[in-house]
């Protein structure tokens, strides 16, 4: 009784939220207004806490005088009625007023309880988009099975370089404290559709499997499970070394598989809907099956046979680059998965990252989508903003998803959404995960904008093909009402909110510049460290001839890793699109650009349009600041003035720089950095967030 007890008093936290926080970010984009006191009943037929959970939902927000009945097409009243429901799989819903007993009807259902509940949120989302209750006439089924975060919690409660603030899991109070916040964020991710979460870091400890941390993975488990989500667990695969006591970890030893098949069976008597375990190995240092000579498909294959008798899988990552120094960074996850391609047991995905670097504010696709049909691939997308400003840059992720998602793979008219959906294989098992931004700010995500990044994976996570600008107007219309000119005065400053700074940190297919230690601020000079593919000067190989990595046949042919015709696009300079120009080849400063300038000043004017958008996002946020409420516009406002003077930091040290470099003046008018070179090399930053020396 105290799990469920606590459950519901996670969701009356919610509602009471603004009770004592007025409009302090807490209630995201689900802050519906309340109906009414002579708010209608919603029926339930069935009886489960997932349908009372979407009855609840309902009921405080539809007007008095309708009758409204959420069910399952199991129910015997509602499959009388035969409407479409085997299209809509396990998850999808279906809504719309209907005769039921003898009387008009809006029919909330699904084939499972769970698509109940997404119906609701639908119905809800309608609602507060400007919809009517009685016409809404709603239906959708999710193109992705798998709808998973990854949070990147330590068990000291940090969160992987601070990028999300400080852990939402309080492990030292789990198991007997299930904070109302668990239900809350639970509520959250079933709005838009999340249905999986990974628990704890990629660079995983083995304390994460032990029966302690079990139980309070388990105590987790038991708070999501009524709305739709199951756990998972990053699982470090030498755990049968450090908690068994083998001498090895090699996938194919029969005592190792053992090892895990016990620990798979043990998790799951502690958590019987357990989803199974999420893999980075052989990167950064972590263990993996290649310090044993086996593959990668070896590892996945002998935990995917741990857990497939519980019904569980493997989402095993192809994030990977080697400790001694590659021929180009970029190829390596291509190099190594590739050929295991059709080699995975059925119960693993392989895991993608969307770009082969790291999560750059703009990466090409990454090769491996289309390249591996035989395999089920996961796209990757970084919700935290690890490159695009941390937490206090307003930088809008949907265009960067819908750019990735869009694009075409080379294959026919195959894109990288119907990759990630499984239409263009048929594959049964499909998922898209994100890295969560959600920690313990009030706001959950560090400002209120970010919470549009979480939002906008839930959706696209449900159906790939969803563009970013309409998922923005909702996600503003929910979050701060309906008023035309603050809704789109916010999407406005969203849309064009990521290249900005992709502009002032790195435009024309520059990456991976920032400064050594930690991932903030700029530092394209950086050229010490100990492994070459660690220093911002392998990636942008500027010299006073030009700039930009030659991934053509001259260089690492990184441009041969994907399909024929895209492969022939990047390998010209003439086709490429600029945007990946730097990314691909190395060309020389005065090559005439699109807009009629030479390289240099185009990349100079990238720069300063970053700035300036910043500063235009400035004062469109002044102009609506009597229709947001005060602490929200404040913080916004203050984060956009903490955003413009770091864009200037980072236009102002990398002209700097490339100046050094390239010997050049700016163009005729263009302001001068507000400081040497020298200036900003010794600007140091030791105690930023989650950086420890």
């Amino acid at each position: 009784m105290m799990k469920a007890r606590s459950g519901w008093l996670g969701a009356l936290a919610l509602l009471m939220a603004g009770t004592a926080h007025a409009d302090d970010g807490y209630r995201l984009w689900l802050r519906a207004p309340a109906a009414v006191p002579a708010a209608t009943t919603v029926a339930i037929r069935g009886n489960t806490a997932t349908l009372r959970l979407a009855a609840a939902e309902l009921s405080r927000v539809l007007p008095a005088g309708m009758t409204v009945m959420v069910a399952t097409a199991a129910d015997p009243g509602v499959a009388a009625l035969r409407l479409p429901f085997a299209p809509l799989g396990e998850e999808g819903y279906l809504v719309r007023t209907v005769t039921l007993d003898g009387r008009p009807t809006l029919l909330v259902a699904g084939n499972s309880d769970r698509g109940a509940l997404y119906g609701a949120f639908a119905l809800l989302r309608h609602l507060a988009t400007g919809g009517t209750a009685a016409k809404a006439t709603l239906t959708s089924t999710p193109k992705v099975k798998l709808r998973v975060l990854n949070h990147w919690d330590n068990l000291d409660g940090t969160v992987e370089r601070g990028y999300a603030g400080v852990s939402l899991w309080d492990w030292w109070t789990l198991p007997d404290f299930t904070d109302p916040r668990y239900t809350d964020y639970a509520r959250a991710n079933a709005s838009i559709g999340i249905n999986g979460t990974v628990l704890n870091n990629v660079n995983a400890k083995a304390d994460s499997l032990t029966p302690r941390y079990i139980a309070k993975a388990a105590a987790l488990a038991d708070v999501f499970r009524p709305w739709g989500i199951k756990v998972y667990l990053s699982a470090r695969f030498s755990a049968p070394i450090e908690l068994g006591g083998l001498k090895t970890a090699d996938p194919r030893d029969p005592q190792v598989a053992a090892w895990w098949k016990a620990k798979a069976d043990e998790i799951y008597r502690a958590i019987p809907d357990f989803g199974g375990f999420l893999v980075k190995a052989n990167s950064e240092g972590q263990p993996g099956p290649r310090d044993y000579g086996a593959s990668h498909a070896d590892g996945a294959n002998m935990l995917a046979a741990a857990v497939k008798p519980h019904g569980g899988i493997v989402m095993w990552r192809a994030f990977v680059y080697a400790e001694t120094d590659p021929e180009d960074r970029a190829k390596q996850a291509y190099t190594e998965f590739k050929p295991l391609d059709g080699t995975f047991a059925d119960n693993v995905l392989v895991q993608v990252k969307n770009g082969a670097i790291d999560f750059q504010p703009r990466e090409p696709f990454h090769p491996l989508f289309g390249a591996m049909p035989k395999t089920p691939l996961v796209m990757e997308f970084q919700i935290t903003k690890e490159y695009l400003g941390f937490a206090t840059h307003l930088a809008y992720l949907g265009p960067l998803f819908e750019e990735v998602l869009s694009a075409k793979t080379g294959r026919g008219d195959e894109t990288v959404a119907s990759v990630v959906d499984g239409s263009s294989e048929r594959h049964r098992l499909t998922g898209m995960a994100g890295v969560a931004n959600i920690g313990r700010d009030r706001d959950w995500s560090g400002s209120t904008f970010n919470q549009a990044n979480w939002y906008a994976f839930g959706r696209m996570a449900w159906d790939p093909t969803l563009k970013a600008e309409p998922i923005a107007r909702e996600w503003a219309q929910q979050t701060f009402g309906t008023d035309p000119q603050l809704v789109d005065t916010a999407v406005r400053m969203m849309m064009g909110s990521r290249e900005a700074v992709v502009d002032y940190t790195g435009a024309l297919g520059l990456a991976h510049l920032m400064a050594t230690g930690h991932h903030y601020g700029p530092g394209p000079w950086v050229a010490d460290l100990k492994r070459p593919e660690w220093n911002p000067v392998y990636y942008h190989k500027a010299d006073r001839a030009g700039i930009g990595f030659d991934r053509t046949k001259t260089g690492s042919d990184a441009v041969a890793q994907y399909a024929p015709p895209v492969a022939k696009r990047f390998a010209d300079p003439k086709t490429t699109p600029e945007r990946d120009l730097l990314w691909f080849h190395h060309v020389g400063w005065d090559r005439k650009m699109a807009s009629g300038q030479t390289l240099w000043e185009d990349l100079v004017a990238h720069y300063d349009r970053g700035v300036t958008y910043v500063g235009d996002m400035r004062r469109q946020w002044d102009g609506v600041r009597a229709q947001v409420d005060a602490e929200r516009w404040q913080k916004t406002a203050t984060y956009l003035a903490v955003q413009e003077r770091e864009a200037r930091w980072w236009r102002d040290a990398s002209l700097a720089y490339w100046m050094s470099v390239n010997g050049r003046a700016l163009p005729a008018g263009v302001a001068p950095p507000a400081h040497d070179l020298a200036w900003y090399k010794a600007q140091s930053f030791r105690y930023v967030p989650g950086h420890h020396d």
